[in-house]
């Protein structure tokens, strides 16, 4: 099935699913979600690299930090190799904190000893890719999620830990309070299999501009 097709599909199941959803995917318009930014790495030690220097961070504060660790490396996502034989001080000096740099140290030594095979991540079942990637310091569900989306491109994982979306569930189904992931679990059970792309309808609802907010691919 094509993209466009995948997504008309998904579109479909949504609005049949959820009278709220229906109505979050009529106000993005007949034309839906705009096409992803084009970019991010196309490897996946490259995107968690990414990953890990966007954590807590807005995305404009996200995307200037990683330039200038780019640029450090000569306008690059640095290797395992180079981030371990780097001066951590110097990491520090162009805006990572010292709990990302041994997050970034963790994995590069991860990828090094074999004991995260990124080539694999591809074949993985979700749940898997989540459970390996955690075994890395600083790499909890939020940052898996993140890459499942935006850098393998699942179809079907609710970044129950991303703050965006629990806001935007709070308000678009009037709840008290942020929902709990067991709360947001119970409300997605209807949009399986295509509850990305219910994410990407809840992240465009925290801006008047659709998807104006939705994270920058990874």
């Amino acid at each position: 099935m094509s993209t466009g097709a995948s997504a008309r599909a998904g579109r479909e199941h949504l609005r049949a699913a959820d009278p709220v959803l229906r109505a979050l995917i009529d106000r993005c318009g007949p034309d839906g979600l705009p096409e992803r930014r084009a970019g991010g790495q196309r490897e996946h030690y490259g995107a968690l690299v990414r990953t890990i220097v966007g954590q807590q961070l807005s995305t404009r504060a996200a995307a200037a930090i990683y330039l200038r660790v780019a640029e450090r490396f000569g306008g690059r996502e640095p290797t395992p190799e180079e981030i371990l034989a780097e001066d951590p001080e110097a990491l520090r000096a162009v805006g990572l904190s010292r709990a990302k740099v041994s997050y970034l140290r963790s994995l590069a030594e991860h990828v090094l000893d074999g004991s995260l095979e990124l080539a694999r991540m591809d074949s993985l079942p979700d749940e898997q890719v989540i459970a390996e990637l955690s075994a890395v310091k600083g790499i909890g569900t939020w940052s898996a999620h993140m890459f499942l989306i935006f850098h393998l491109r699942r179809p079907d994982v609710l970044a129950v830990g991303d703050l965006g979306i629990r806001k935007a569930m709070q308000a678009a189904y009037g709840l008290h309070g942020l929902p709990s992931p067991a709360e947001m679990e119970q409300i997605a059970a209807g949009w399986r299999p295509y509850r990305t792309l219910a994410c990407r309808y809840l992240w465009a609802t925290l801006d008047n501009e659709p998807g104006a907010t939705e994270p920058d691919p990874i």
